[in-house]
């Protein structure tokens, strides 16, 4: 007998299907990846499982754990399977975590709601949890609140909650889509290390995570199964179109990138540039270290690293948004003084953002007309009516968006298609130089490409200055021309992208590139081969900033910081390069 069985499952909302008549099993101990794009119903059905759809949810079918019905019963009936029974990892800890209580509490109350233990043992327990989920000095991080936890130890707070009380199924919901690819390797080892007997359902649209952590894999579209069986037989030989076309999708490293361009002219060049923020406390926090960084035209230069490496710093102290501590901006020539709204309107259409997230910098009482239209309205106040809304429409076209869209307001749009109108929305000034922070890190496979393509055909068309913020590798492949690798606020390696796929100098960037997941069940990658986070930029370690994680470490590294220097075609900033570089 199956575990989970999971019977002609529908779930509507009044006459829009979220599911329909979806059946799959799970049996003890297996571990299976549901994948599918945005909208497909991964979520709803495992909300379904758990009993925790919204009460306007209509459901259909049979779901039984364990030869237990869940579907339709009491929350009494639900609650005696919760925890024990099934648990889940969800995808955003810092809203599934209770920002009021303390780690160690919310652990504590999970044992002793489900009566798993005696308040006397329930410490003991939750501290031996912690430590087996990797969390350094369990008993600090007992007593810390969600906030006071970096983005990898939440989740890991998270995979201790869902499996202190010995689930027979895991459901672990995209649980390191928004996390550094070190981080993800890291917290994908950790569930396949601690989670024993228990059963996995591994909810994705990261075909690469799939490929090296499932045996069988469910792919949905529109709600529906599409096709389903052992993973290395889906990757090898898929059934459906729509699972190939997910497969064509995902960004690969072993995939030939984007080749190099003839030089062009510099139209932004940063020199020296170094950003620092104070706390409350007035102490100094450097977040960027004189780093040097030039654009040239029509070109797309990538820069890498992890949360806290200083990327974003650096281009919003370009863009005018954080205070640049010292350097020197020049774009187009002319020396970049001062915030964003103290330069010329010119600057400013010049240089145009994309954040991470639309659904942040989308204006939610604007439809789409008017938040395409309002850069034309600051900028070319001058046109008609009419023209405003030809050119609108025109580059709502471009951007792979027809005028059904124009009249949307935000949230009846897909994250994708979000992300097409804040593109639009940026690209409608014909920007000089567009600035993509993490612009593509949500998105599914699909959507990613489509975006990916995007910019690149614009690129070619207009001339387009590209600067791609990113912690994944490979989309960098995908779309950059140069990549600059950041740690900790410096810069450690700098080359072109053919160079620096062929053979990375620095052991830090070896480590980004060895933990990111490849979607091939033979060659899976993500491998953590990098231990820890990064430091507190608060405390930086002495010498070399990245040596507490580095395997290469040595004496020297931990008294004296490395200059920058040309090793082959790399610029690299390690004592070691030469000797790294060849292995």
């Amino acid at each position: 007998m199956s575990l989970l069985s999971v019977e002609d499952l529908t779930v509507r909302y009044g006459d829009n299907y979220a599911v329909r008549d979806l059946s799959f099993a799970v049996t003890r101990g297996e571990s299976v990846g549901l994948v599918g794009e945005s909208g497909s119903g991964k979520t709803q059905t495992a909300l379904a499982i758990l009993g925790l759809l919204p009460a306007n949810a209509t459901t259909e079918g049979s779901i039984t754990l364990n030869g237990r019905q869940l579907l339709g019963v009491t929350e009494k009936a639900l609650n005696a399977v919760r925890a024990n029974g099934v648990a889940i990892v969800f995808q955003d800890p810092m809203q599934a975590l209770n920002p009021f209580l303390q780690i160690g509490q919310q652990l504590s109350r999970i044992l002793l709601q489900h009566k798993l233990g005696k308040a006397a043992e329930a410490r003991a327990r939750v501290l031996e949890m912690l430590e087996r989920v990797g969390l350094p000095d369990p008993g600090r991080q007992y007593a810390a609140y969600p906030h006071q936890l970096s983005g990898g130890m939440r989740q890991r707070a998270m995979i201790a909650s869902a499996l202190i009380a010995e689930p027979m199924l895991l459901i672990a919901d995209e649980p390191t889509t928004a996390l550094d690819v070190t981080v993800q390797a890291q917290i994908l080892e950790l569930l396949a290390d601690i989670r024993k007997e228990t059963a996995l359902l591994l909810i994705t649209h990261d075909l690469g995570v799939v490929a090296g952590h499932c045996e069988r894999t469910l792919v949905v579209a529109e709600g529906g199964l599409v096709e389903q069986g052992a993973t290395r037989e889906i990757f090898a030989r898929p059934q459906h179109e729509h699972t190939a076309r997910l497969l064509a999708a995902a960004p690969r490293l072993d995939r030939a990138g984007v080749p190099a361009g003839s030089p062009g002219e510099t139209v932004l060049e940063i020199s020296g540039a170094s950003v620092v923020y104070a706390d409350r406390g007035r102490r100094s926090l450097r977040a960027v270290k004189e780093v040097d960084l030039t654009v040239q035209a029509g070109e797309t230069v990538a820069i890498v690293g992890e949360s806290g490496s200083g990327k974003s710093s650096l281009v919003r102290a370009a863009l005018g948004l954080v205070p640049l501590h010292a350097g020197r901006i020049v774009f187009c020539g002319a020396a970049l003084h001062g915030r964003a709204q103290n330069r010329s309107k010119k600057i400013r259409r010049g240089l145009q953002l994309v954040f991470q997230d639309p659904a942040g910098s989308l204006n939610p009482q604007m439809r789409v007309a008017s938040i395409i239209a309002e850069p034309l309205l600051v900028h070319e106040p001058d046109l008609t009516a009419e023209v405003r809304r030809e050119r609108v429409a025109s580059i709502l076209e471009k951007v792979g968006l027809g005028a059904g869209y124009l009249q949307r307001y935000p949230h009846e749009l897909s994250g994708g298609q979000a992300q097409r109108v804040a593109i639009a929305r940026a690209l409608i000034l014909s920007p000089t130089v567009l600035v993509c922070d993490e612009a593509v890190a949500a998105l599914d496979g699909t959507v990613r490409e489509q975006i990916l393509a995007l910019l690149r055909e614009v690129q070619a068309e207009e001339g387009l200055s590209i600067v791609f913020i990113t912690h994944d590798l490979s989309v960098v492949r995908a779309i950059s021309h140069r990549v600059l690798v950041m740690y900790l606020g410096s810069l450690v390696e700098s080359s072109e992208n053919a160079a620096l796929f062929a053979g990375a100098a620095h052991p830090y960037t070896k480590a980004l590139l060895q933990a990111v997941p490849v979607p091939d069940p033979e060659h899976a990658g993500g491998k953590a081969t990098l231990a820890g986070e990064v430091p507190s930029a608060l405390n930086p370690p002495s010498g070399c900033t990245f040596h507490p994680r580095c395997q290469h470490a040595r004496d020297i590294c931990k008294s004296e910081a490395p200059q920058q220097r040309l090793v082959g075609n790399t610029t690299v900033a390690c004592h070691f390069a030469e000797e790294i570089g060849g292995q």
